[in-house]
């Protein structure tokens, strides 16, 4: 007798081939979620939690410093000012105590990773957004050229093609001064120089005088002739005629800060500059009024309060992200400011690197 023959067997379905496959791989579906489910067990034993103390302590030290930055008190050194300086680079040790924490399968630390997180993306969240917006009255621009720029005339050449309607330069050696004068005299007709300080510009500038920022130039001070101290000048105040009115323009150039063991962030000198246009500006009567400088500090520091309540950023109104400005190399701070006041900011950028070693920096504005 014989048998009959088996039926065949049908093919397996793509989907059940792409199972086994996975299987195989040890990639099955449903993997990913069990691997998931183990972790949320895990994270809810009792030792995970014990785990890590000390890491999740940091973590939350870590969020309480950005969040309490204008507590941290300056008597000591300018510590506050100098967090204040770097506080978004804070944010690179919550990668490195997350990692530790996931090494340690401490579910405290990494709960603990939310604080800094969250208050980092109130204080600097709004600035990751591009805010620019189209169309502009005036164009300027600002740069430190640096004194020991090796090439002026090809900084020139690139300030000249920027096509802003102002351009300020400051830290301009004596020996360069000439230079950027020849440079930037097609493109620009009108400008003025006073001591290291410069603003050019393709209108009408009236009005111009210096801005005395209480320099210390040590106990030979009071006996420095009137032509010296006119010629150590870093800042200037002067009026451009626009088709919709006047604008005072201020270009600052303040002290530079430095870090030391003994005195820790020293910004005296910077601080008592940056007091002195404060008051300026406070005093100034037109309602118009761009500040157009390197400040030598970032406007999370607290001395600059002064300014900042009465000025506002253009980058921080009108820009796409931090616009770091220094060191042009590696731009780590953005040092280089244009504050308003009286119009509106529509766009800020940074532009290509120059001889310098800053970065310049650019912002259109609109009446």
């Amino acid at each position: 007798m014989t048998r009959d023959p088996k039926p065949p067997v049908p093919p397996a379905p793509a989907a059940l081939i792409g199972v086994r496959e996975a299987t195989r791989r040890g990639l099955a579906p449903g993997r990913n979620a069990r691997i998931c489910r183990e972790a949320v067990r895990a994270g809810c034993r009792p030792e995970a939690w014990r785990r890590g103390a000390g890491l999740a302590a940091s973590a939350l030290l870590l969020g309480l410093v950005m969040l309490l930055h204008a507590k941290i008190p300056n008597r000591i050194g300018n510590l506050g000012s100098l967090v204040e300086t770097f506080l978004p680079w804070l944010a690179l040790f919550v990668p490195v105590l997350l990692a530790a924490g996931l090494r340690r399968r401490s579910a405290s630390a990494v709960a603990a990773l939310l604080l800094p997180v969250l208050v980092w993306l109130n204080l600097f969240g709004g600035l990751l957004g591009d805010k620019v917006h189209a169309g502009r009255d005036l164009t300027v621009v600002e740069h430190n050229v640096g004194a020991a720029n090796p090439d002026p005339a090809g900084t020139a050449r690139d300030l000249a093609s920027s096509g802003a309607d102002l351009v300020a330069l400051v830290e301009l050696a004596e020996r360069a001064q000439v230079t950027y004068e020849r440079g930037l005299a097609t493109a620009y007709p009108f400008h003025t120089v006073q001591g290291t300080v410069g603003l050019w510009s393709k209108l009408p500038l009236s009005d111009v005088r210096p801005v005395d920022l209480r320099m210390d130039y040590g106990p030979l001070a009071d006996t420095l002739p009137a032509d010296v101290t006119l010629a150590s000048a870093r800042a200037l105040r002067t009026t451009v005629a626009t088709r919709r009115g006047p604008l005072v323009v201020y270009v600052a150039h303040l002290a530079s800060v430095r870090v030391t063991p003994r005195s820790g962030f020293g910004t005296a000198q910077r601080d008592r500059g940056v007091q002195a246009l404060g008051e300026a500006v406070a005093a100034e009567r037109n309602e118009r009024v761009v500040l157009l400088g390197d400040l030598n500090g970032t406007l999370d520091d607290r001395a600059f309060g002064d300014l900042t309540s009465r000025l506002r950023s253009a980058q921080d109104t009108a820009g796409d992200g931090f616009g770091f400005s220094w060191p042009a190399r590696f731009p780590m701070l953005r040092i280089d400011q244009i504050l308003v006041r009286g119009v509106t900011s529509e766009s800020s950028w940074v532009l290509p690197a120059t001889g310098s070693d800053h970065l310049p920096v650019a912002a259109g504005i609109r009446w």
